[in-house]
């Protein structure tokens, strides 16, 4: 299939091409300016007509199909709140295709999404990305697990007030993750003895617990730190440190206020959900302002909705809204293409149209953060959605 006479947006260049062309199946084949293109014989074409075309967008942070619309707690699978620390749960056994918003969120042009557990835990569980067309999870994933969720803050304290049990405080959640690691490491630690020296040492017990948290000791497996208030975001950047962990900062409410700390650690930061209400204490110094300014600090930034804090399909909607409040309209775009793309690490596979890039396209009727916008065509994998 070929699509021409596109105003095409990489996201692998400042510019778009004003003219040009993508020959795709699965993968993205060839792209380039229309006065370059010999269209293949035999390949369907697509005269845009001079419409938008993007790489599908990605939505970094979300708990898509696990906080079902339009059910309580029969659809409610996103926090297990029963035990504190959690690390071997995986959002792969609680994503349902089904939930409604897999459609919408295809029909705003969103291709890609990172779900996972919520932050009622200090240590959640296991997030997964996935493309969000599909019937059965297994033939939507791109990466799983793809991070481990840790929770700092209120949500973790709200949760386990009312049972008086740990973490009460701030410090308790931050005892119970170090607790938590000290403990995998000791675990590896005696794997290792054991597998060397099977005849002075005993192989630990299989802990899944533990177990699951060694990808996060080794760096393999990212780890995304719930964090809104300045103090919160500092705990999860100090812990990181201590344990050599491959952070991302999800949310960063108060990350403007501490951004020289953000980028001495170089770490990517997840921000949203912002188009919402100061609904608790540590959202007081909640504002779009944050988007600007660490972009413009050349922290890695995506813009994400927390769904179903914000419904995904206006993840659009977040990005024109960054813009309003003075991000550039470029470093917008890259929020929701290529840079959650790298923070997520599938910058290989998707988040921008490259040769090679799964065929992840969307061609929208105007410039897409514009209101009225509509995302006419929609192709995950090469497969026309929509």
């Amino acid at each position: 299939m070929i699509i021409t006479n596109a105003k095409i947006y990489t996201m692998e260049s400042d510019a778009p091409i004003e003219n040009g062309y993508i020959l795709f199946h699965d993968k993205i084949e060839a792209i380039g300016d229309m006065r370059d293109c010999k269209i293949p014989t035999g390949e369907e074409v697509i005269n845009a007509c001079e419409k938008y075309v993007f790489p599908g967008f990605i939505d970094g942070h979300t708990h898509l199909g696990m906080f079902e619309d339009s059910l309580g707690f029969e659809g409610d699978d996103g926090n297990e709140e029963t035990d504190p620390i959690t690390p071997h749960l995986r959002a792969i056994d609680a994503i349902n295709p089904s939930d409604r918003y897999f459609t919408e969120a295809k029909l705003a042009g969103i291709t890609t999404v990172a779900s996972g557990p919520g932050s009622a835990n200090p240590i959640s569980g296991q997030f997964c990305i996935l493309k969000t067309h599909g019937t059965v999870i297994d033939d939507m994933i791109v990466k799983a697990p793809a991070a481990m969720k840790f929770s700092f803050g209120e949500n973790p304290k709200t949760v386990y007030h009312s049972k008086n049990q740990q973490p009460l405080t701030r410090m308790a959640t931050a005892a119970l993750i170090r607790e938590t690691l000290k403990k995998a490491q000791e675990y590896a630690e005696n794997i290792k003895l054991a597998n060397e020296n099977p005849d002075d040492y005993e192989k630990p017990d299989y802990d899944a617990k533990l177990e699951s948290l060694l990808p996060v000791l080794s760096g393999e497996l990212p780890v995304k730190a719930h964090a809104h208030r300045a103090d919160d975001i500092a705990t999860a950047l100090r812990i990181a440190k201590e344990f050599h962990l491959n952070l991302s900062v999800e949310h960063a409410t108060e990350g403007h206020l501490i951004w020289e700390k953000l980028s001495e650690a170089q770490v990517p930061c997840m921000l949203g959900p912002t188009l919402s209400d100061r609904s608790k204490p540590e959202l007081k110094n909640l504002t779009f302002d944050t988007y600007k300014i660490l972009s413009e600090k050349g922290i890695l930034v995506s813009i994400i909705t927390d769904h179903p804090e914000i419904p995904v399909n206006f993840l659009p909607l977040c990005a024109a809204l960054a813009v309003k409040f003075g991000m550039s309209e470029h470093e917008a775009l890259k929020a929701i293409t290529i840079n959650p793309a790298k923070a997520l690490e599938i910058e290989e596979q998707v988040g921008s149209l490259k040769i090679g890039k799964d065929a992840d396209i969307v061609m929208f009727d105007r410039f897409p953060l514009e209101l009225l916008a509509k995302a006419e065509t929609v192709f995950i994998n090469g497969t026309i959605i929509s």
